[in-house]
């Protein structure tokens, strides 16, 4: 452990929400400086750690050091943006008003824009340049990356690795957390473990205790069956029988109770894919989009087709809802055509959770022509059941969607996005406050989808699992389509995105600098590329059997010579094809096993 004094610590801190037990024996310790990150599950309690560290709520039990004078800033996970104007509202917390001014500028906002109205990516960068303003020795973000574009986070990454504060930052970007955190907390089964290290180092050794307690438990449950045995049915132990047996069998039997109780039930969501779309998805050709003076598209062309996954990037305000719109066909472009595809069935997961009303249930929101069923993929589910495949308790299903937090009210868009058959899924900012662990679902859940896939985020760890090609705005009508993710963007196209937009934002870093991050598994176009490879490897002999078969006839060349020369080459190109791809099919699958191990 680091042997700095700490400016804040909590220690044995216990928390109780009614009969939930949220915090039982919390110890953490942050020093001068440290940018440390909190992760754990959605409902674990990080946002409720955080203000018990700021003392906004007191523990049940604990004890809770602050350094005297220690000033916090805290950007909750929904900020409230009030105040004649951007400046008045940022100077609120005590800057001076030329400091609140220029952090404001610096996150590429006007400071005497009136406060109402304001988009989401606009109310998060108030709140992180109110924060920044007030030069605070602990900054506390809670999930600051959501509604940010590519370039205000890295703005945003520049000022915390550049700055004197410490902080402790909840996020579910991973490509964030990697660049700039030194120290992990990671709150699980109401404790918190400490890694000394970045969010670079974290997976592989969560993955480890998770591994080394699963370990536990079925030894455990091993000493249980044969003390069981051993108790009830050895004709020894029923003459040998005693009360201090029977209090250990039963205390053992209490461990394991506690050890399932403290494993977290696994979200479950499955996605239908529909009947199956004609080959072409969109085709696109020429086309141009402006609103008055603001250019969004200009003279863009392209071609989707059915399987692909393409990816929308660029900032705030370039227009990426607006071109999936375009592709999609539901506005029409000012010149240029769009020829969509045939049997298309979409379904949309829109960032502004614009299709949740507030004063719904949950039940509602799940079945809204009433009943007590939902229609999952053609099959008829009770509501209750489906919920709970979400992670919703029977007691949240009669209560109204404003109560859900964030990453609720995303798993409801999520159950009922997924509820439905498509073979044309779009996903406007998926990524917004869902913990890591539902991320990997459905990262692994869109991997295996056979449809054809539109996702616009500023998550770029997503996008690079994710994309087979990126479509890039630079905010002034220019768009560039790149194959891959993110990085084949960055290192295709440098300093496309530079100019007004990306105002005060740092040029992109290549993640190439930063510590790689342990993965575990193949990206999806390596994946991709490995069962085709398996495809040909598996069918390729048996076309070279058949062309060696021909030349087999003695009269061939006699009576076709310019066949002969046909089938010749013909076999030599398909022998240099398998001879190549059965090269390329071993380094792939060399890279799986060792990413398995």
């Amino acid at each position: 452990m680091n042997a700095r004094a700490p400016i804040v610590a909590l220690r044995d801190v216990r928390l109780a929400d009614g009969p939930v037990m949220l915090f039982d024996g919390v110890d953490l310790s942050i020093e001068a400086r440290a940018r440390t990150c909190l992760v754990g599950r959605n409902g674990a309690g990080k946002s409720t750690l955080m203000k018990v560290l700021t003392g906004e709520i007191a523990p049940d039990g604990g004890e809770r050091f602050v350094q005297p004078g220690l000033s916090f800033a805290h950007v909750p996970q929904e900020p409230v943006i009030a105040g004649e104007t951007l400046a008045d509202y940022a100077a609120a917390g005590g800057a001076p008003h030329h400091r609140a001014e220029a952090e404001l500028e610096a996150f590429g906002l006007d400071p005497a824009k009136g406060c109402a109205g304001l988009s989401g990516g606009e109310i998060r960068r108030a709140a992180l340049a109110r924060a920044f303003a007030e030069e605070p020795d602990l900054l506390l973000l809670d999930e600051p990356t959501n509604h940010l574009d590519i370039l205000a986070i890295e703005t945003l990454e520049k000022r915390l690795q550049s700055g004197r504060a410490a902080a402790l930052i909840v996020s579910h970007d991973r490509a964030f957390l990697e660049r700039v955190t030194t120290r992990c907390f990671w709150l699980a089964h109401r404790k918190v473990r400490t890694l000394d290290q970045g969010f670079a180092a974290f997976e592989a050794w969560a993955a480890k205790i998770e591994a080394d307690e699963a370990e536990n438990l079925r030894r455990l449950e091993k000493a249980i069956e044969r003390e069981t045995y051993w108790f009830y049915r050895s004709i020894t132990a029923q003459r040998t029988r005693n009360e201090g047996r029977a209090r250990e069998l039963a205390e053992m039997r209490k461990q394991k109770a506690v050890l399932i109780r403290d494993q977290s039930r696994a979200l479950e969501m499955t996605l239908e894919t529909g009947g199956t779309s004609g080959k072409l998805v969109a085709e696109v050709k020429g086309i141009s989009k402006s609103f008055g003076e603001k250019k969004i598209v200009q003279n863009f062309s392209t071609r989707i087709v059915r399987g692909d996954r393409t990816a929308i990037v660029g900032p705030n305000g370039a227009g990426k809802t607006t071109l999936v719109k375009l592709l999609l066909g539901e506005i029409a472009p000012d010149a240029g055509t769009v020829r969509l595809g045939t049997g298309l069935e979409t379904v949309y997961l829109d960032q502004a959770r614009a299709a949740l009303r507030s004063s719904e249930t949950l039940w509602e929101a799940l079945a809204p022509g009433g009943g007590d069923q939902v229609i999952v993929a053609g099959t008829p589910r009770h509501v209750a059941a489906y919920a709970k495949d979400f992670l919703f308790k029977d007691s949240q299903l009669r209560q109204p969607v404003s109560t859900l937090s964030g990453g609720e009210r995303n798993r409801l868009l999520l159950a009922r996005a997924l509820a439905r058959p498509a073979n044309l899924l779009v996903l406007d900012e998926p990524t917004n406050d869902l913990d890591m662990e539902t991320l990997d679902l459905l990262e692994d859940l869109l991997a295996d989808y056979q449809g054809t896939l539109l996702l616009v985020s500023h998550d770029r760890d997503f996008i690079d699992r994710l994309a087979t090609s990126t479509i890039a705005l630079d905010g002034r009508g220019g768009v560039v389509e790149t194959p891959g993710g993110w990085q084949d963007f960055l290192r295709q196209n440098p300093g496309f995105l530079a100019g007004p937009q990306a105002t005060a934002a740092p040029a992109p870093a290549p993640r190439a600098a930063q510590a790689p991050k342990a993965a575990t598994k193949l990206s999806y176009k390596d994946q991709r590329r490995l069962e085709e490879l398996e495809k040909l490897v598996a069918d390729k002999p048996a076309e070279i059997a058949a062309l060696e078969a021909k030349l087999d006839d003695p009269g061939l060349y006699a009576r076709d010579p310019a066949g002969f020369d046909r089938i010749m080459k013909t076999l030599d190109a398909a022998r240099a094809e398998l001879a190549a791809g059965e090269e390329e099919w071993l380094v792939l699958e060399e890279k799986r096993e060792a990413l398995g191990r």
